[in-house]
Formats: C-alpha cells, sequence, structure tokens
C-alpha cells in the first residue's frame, strides 16, 4: 500500500483516525498505531514484517545493554554499538547488496560463484538507519534508552515514514512518544501539507514520469537530441516531486497524529552550488551521513577530501547496488569536493545567476547516471543528447508529449521554487492586519486544496501509472 492509493486515503486512514482518537489515553493510541503500521507494511509484503520486528527488537536490547554498561562505566558498551552494526548491515547487505557483490566478484575473479539476488524489503534502508542512529545516540549520550519495547517498536514502525522516509531519528520524536496531545492548528496543518504532497505525487511527478519513461525506455532504437533532454529533464522534475512529495505526505501524517518531523526538502532547485543542494535534497540522509560518518571520520579538520569521498561513495550506493548509483554518488563527491577547495569562492564573487545555472546543469548530468543501471543506454542517451546518434535533433513524439503536457511541465518549474510558502506566509500576515481579508484567503487555500485533492482522486482512478521512486532504494 502507498499514501498515493484511494484505499489509504479514503478507508485505511479515516479509519485509523478514528479509532486512535476515540480514547484520551497515549498507551492505547500507540496500541492502535502499532498494529496499522505493522498492517499497513504487510499489505505488500507480510513475510518481512517479521525482519521489521527483528530489527527492532535488536535494537531495542542493544540499547538497553549499552544503557547498563554505561551505568557500571564498563567499556562493554561499544559492543552493543557493533551489534547493532554488525545486524543492520550485515542484513541490508544480504538482502540489496549481496547479488551485485558476487557479479562483481566473479567479472574480476573469472570464477563462477553462485549469484542470488533476493527481493529487496520495502523501506530497509530507512529503518535500518533509524536503528542505527538510536543505538549510537544512546551510547554517545545523546539519547535516553526507551525501556519499553512496544513503544520502540512504535518508533521503528510508524507507517508514516516507514517504507520511504524521511529517516527520522529517534531524538526528534522521543518525548511525544510517550507525551501526545491533539492539536487542531497540527490536524489542520497536516491535512494541508498531506493534500499537497498528494497533488506533488499524483499531478505533477506520475504525469512527467510516464513522459520519462516513455522517451527515456529505449532498447536499439537511437534517440533523438530532442527526446534525450526532455526526458532527463522529466525525471528530474518526477524525482523531486515524487520525492518530496512523500515527504510531505509522511510529514502531514506525523502532524495528523501528534508528530513533529524534520523538514526533508527545501527547494533544492533553487540551490547555487552542489553542497548548497545537499543541505536542501533529502536532508535527513545528507544529516545522518554527515554526523554518523563524515564527523566520526575527522570532517574538515582531517582528510577533508577523503572523508568526503567516502561519505559520497556511500551515498550513491545506498540508493542501489548498481554502479550507476556509486558513479553519481562520487559525481557529487567530486563537485562537493572542488567547491571547498577552491571553486566556492569563485561562485560566491559571480553573480548567483551563473551558480543556479551551474547547479542546474550538475543536476541534470547527476539525474543522467541516476536514471540508467544500465550503461550501455547511459552512453546512447548521452550522445543522444548532443545529437550524436545519426537522427534529427526532435521527433514528432517528443513534441507531441511536451505540448500535452505543457501546463503541468509549467506548473512543476514555477512550484519548484517557493512560490506557495511565500503566498502562505502572506496569508498568515493577514491575520494581523484584517480579520476579513484572512477569512477569504483562508477560504480560497481550503478550496484549492479541494481541488487538489478531487484532481488527485479523479487521477488516481484513471491512471495505471503511480510508481514510488524510492520504495526501491
Amino acid at each position: 500500500m502507498v499514501f498515493s492509493d484511494l484505499l489509504f486515503i479514503y478507508m485505511f486512514l479515516p479509519l485509523c483516525l478514528v479509532l486512535y482518537y476515540i480514547f484520551p489515553n497515549t498507551t492505547y493510541r500507540n496500541g492502535v498505531l502499532i498494529i496499522f503500521s505493522l498492517a499497513f507494511y504487510s499489505f505488500g509484503e507480510p513475510v518481512w514484517v517479521l525482519l521489521l520486528i527483528g530489527s527492532a527488537l535488536v535494537d531495542y536490547l542493544n540499547g538497553l545493554f549499552i544503557d547498563k554498561c554505561k551505568k557500571r562505566r564498563s567499556r562493554a558498551a561499544v559492543l552493543g554499538v557493533v551489534m547493532s552494526l554488525v545486524v543492520n548491515l550485515g542484513v541490508l547487505i544480504l538482502f540489496k547488496y549481496s547479488g551485485f557483490i558476487m557479479e562483481n566478484i566473479n567479472a574480476l575473479t573469472g570464477l563462477s560463484l553462485p549469484v542470488k539476488h533476493f527481493t529487496l524489503p520495502i523501506g530497509i534502508s530507512f529503518y535500518t538507519f533509524q536503528t542505527i542512529s538510536y543505538t549510537v545516540d544512546v551510547y554517545c549520550g545523546r539519547a535516553r534508552v526507551q525501556r519499553s519495547f512496544l513503544d520502540f517498536l512504535l518508533y521503528v514502525s510508524l507507517f508514516f515514514q516507514l517504507v520511504a522516509g524521511p529517516i527520522v531519528r529517534y531524538t526528534t520524536v522521543a518525548s511525544e512518544i510517550s507525551r501526545r496531545r491533539f492539536s487542531v492548528f497540527d490536524m489542520s496543518r497536516g491535512i494541508e501539507r498531506f493534500v499537497l504532497g498528494l497533488g506533488k505525487k499524483v499531478i505533477i511527478a506520475n504525469s512527467l514520469g510516464s513522459i520519462a519513461d516513455e522517451l527515456l525506455t529505449f532498447e536499439t532504437a537511437p534517440v533523438s537530441a530532442a527526446a534525450a533532454w526532455a526526458g532527463i529533464l522529466m525525471f528530474s522534475f518526477q524525482i523531486y516531486y515524487d520525492f518530496s512529495g512523500y515527504s510531505d505526505m509522511a510529514i502531514g501524517l506525523g502532524l495528523m497524529f501528534g508528530f513533529h518531523f524534520d523538514e526533508n526538502f527545501n527547494y533544492p532547485y533553487i540551490s547555487k552550488s552542489a553542497s548548497e543542494f545537499w543541505r536542501r535534497w533529502h536532508i535527513s540522509l545528507g544529516s545522518f551521513f554527515r554526523d554518523y560518518v563524515y564527523i566520526p571520520m575527522g570532517g574538515n579538520r582531517s582528510h577533508q577530501v577523503l572523508n568526503i569521498a567516502v561519505v559520497w561513495f556511500l551515498t550513491g550506493f545506498w540508493h542501489g547496488a548498481s554502479w550507476n548509483y556509486i558513479f553519481w554518488g562520487l559525481f557529487w563527491g567530486f563537485l562537493v569536493a572542488i567547491e571547498k577547495l577552491f571553486l566556492r569562492k569563485v561562485l560566491d564573487k559571480i553573480p548567483s545567476v551563473f551558480g543556479h545555472i551551474y547547479l542546474l546543469a550538475a543536476a541534470v548530468a547527476g539525474w543522467l547516471l541516476f536514471y540508467f543501471e544500465d550503461l550501455g543506454k547511459l552512453k546512447q542517451c548521452f550522445f543522444g543528447m548532443f545529437g550524436r546518434n545519426g537522427i534529427p535533433l526532435s521527433d514528432e513524439i517528443t513534441v507531441s508529449l511536451l505540448k500535452g503536457s505543457c501546463f503541468v511541465i509549467i506548473a512543476a518549474a514555477v512550484f519548484s521554487c517557493p512560490i506557495y510558502k511565500l503566498l502562505s506566509e502572506k496569508t498568515e500576515a493577514l491575520a494581523a492586519k484584517s480579520a476579513l481579508a484572512y477569512t477569504a484567503a483562508k477560504i480560497a487555500e481550503n478550496i484549492i486544496l479541494l481541488g487538489v485533492l478531487a484532481v488527485s482522486s479523479i487521477l488516481l482512478v484513471k491512471q495505471s501509472y503511480n510508481p514510488f521512486l524510492y520504495f526501491r532504494y
């Protein structure tokens, strides 16, 4: 089940909210959330619920062990962290990377070792990082140990962010696990955020994603320059609106139930450098690698370039067991490194428009690497972008697809900038000036939200194309 599913929107979520708010007792409410979260996760793959519960149990026990050792001032506490890393990374490597590793060992050595590709449990890349961050934070004294397994299971299994993030740290929600209260303001903001995220996903990401797939899914036929450029640009919009829309829905759902998650996207395409882009894109993943890998390795203090290379290798590899993701990560790592060494000083001195152009060009190049797991198709598309495939630069199919979606494309470009955020801020500012104007603005805003919900629902009835890109990462 996914958030952009009519079953979820009109049955699962309303039923969960009703049962959740019947009684004010937090223990009861936590039980409702655990049951619905496990049901949500098991909707597609029931067997992996056991893996999720097992992962939660391992780090719950690791947390208790670390806390007990620290009270006795025993150095054995580090064993809890080691156990967490071994178990969580071991499970992640087994399911996500073992086939890729064995294939490359065979290719390098000429051996014929058996290669097994496992079905990837949904959300494993997210919840393993969450449980690792918990045990490390308990060890470092940044988090208090959780003594209730059910409360810890709630943290790990919350369906709002379980399957595609954001990566929520235990310290972010620790107090709200045991103490939450209903807020009309939070409920209103949560519904607004969910509907906007749904619109980003269904109206924009799905529409442009179907174009990208049609233009970039080719076998042997050469691709025109127009098709290559249009396809990658559409994918650039798709992945942003798909993932940021999902994050918006997750944050909105959290607010409906009294949880406050950190932002995961902050208009990354308005950035003027690669470093700024990654402070705005998938913020929870970037901050995880910064706090748990980059800084412990020495950060900016020592071996900075090596530290950057390691972090960005891991960032690319986290996204998938394929060389294109590794190249994608190292590509961004190279840009971040040269910015820290000298390029940032240059970008600060020149007009900001050149920084924007540089970043957008880098983003498009990066998404080209990201899209194609088949390096042969990557090469074909790259040559096609510069007219090296020996065919006309444009074609009728591409022109027709772009004309048919011109309004969605314009909307994607406009709302990748903080337009809606500025309008919302101006609306809130009206409250202090004119109650009548503020009421009228809020009514207009609610009508727009109802329109977005209605259009999204209609499209979900009609569309068969409804992927969630980050499910496979």
